[in-house]
């Protein structure tokens, strides 16, 4: 049974972890502070070392809560009764790309990639579970080009991220809905209506 203070605990746990991954994914890591924190989640500056050991810590931590979200929500099969085919699958998509956590990764992609990141890792296993999902629904279907699911879903994954991207440098110029829909446009025009 859960003690009214474990359950406080979590309770700021999960703020201090939803503040950090606003901060993180507007700010970036390293321009993210402790008070920074403590002031968007209204946990004491004190507390946030207690719960996670160090900034690095905390920053593992929201990763690691991110993927945990992403893997909840793309791994949601249609049940019966539910639609199936290409609009399901160009839904999932939608999902895959429309998630609060796709800003966050695509902010913290630029420090994923210098030597010794502490969150090289992470990134390595966020793509995977993208790509994984991607081509698990390409492999429902019989795409009408000669490449391979696992090609496909690079290129897809690799065409989400970098609109997200272009977005996030300039707000003003990327219509970011018409260009997840023009994504999907071209995902149609390679995968038949039916399923094989």
């Amino acid at each position: 049974m859960t003690t009214r203070r474990e359950q406080i605990s979590g309770e700021s746990r999960e703020l201090i972890l939803t503040a950090a991954a606003e901060l993180f994914a507007t700010k970036g890591y390293r321009q993210t502070t402790f008070a920074d924190v403590a002031e968007r989640s209204g946990i004491s500056r004190g507390s946030i070392p207690w719960h996670f050991g160090s900034k690095e810590g905390l920053l593992m931590a929201v990763l690691e809560r991110s993927v945990d979200l992403v893997r909840t929500s793309l791994d949601d099969a249609p049940g019966p009764g539910v639609e199936t085919g290409l609009d399901h699958m160009l839904k999932g998509l939608d999902t895959l790309f429309a998630q609060p956590t796709t800003k966050l990764f695509v902010t913290l992609l630029v420090e994923a990639l210098e030597p010794d990141s502490p969150i090289h890792d992470r990134y390595v296993e966020i793509h995977d579970t993208l790509r994984g999902h991607c081509k698990r629904w390409l492999d429902r279907f019989a795409p009408t080009v000669a490449l391979s699911t696992d090609a496909l879903a690079v290129a897809i994954v690799g065409a989400g991220i970098g609109i997200h991207q272009q977005w996030l440098v300039a707000p003003d110029r990327v219509d970011i809905g018409q260009s997840l829909a023009a994504l999907r446009a071209l995902v149609a025009g390679i995968v038949p209506v039916t399923r094989t």
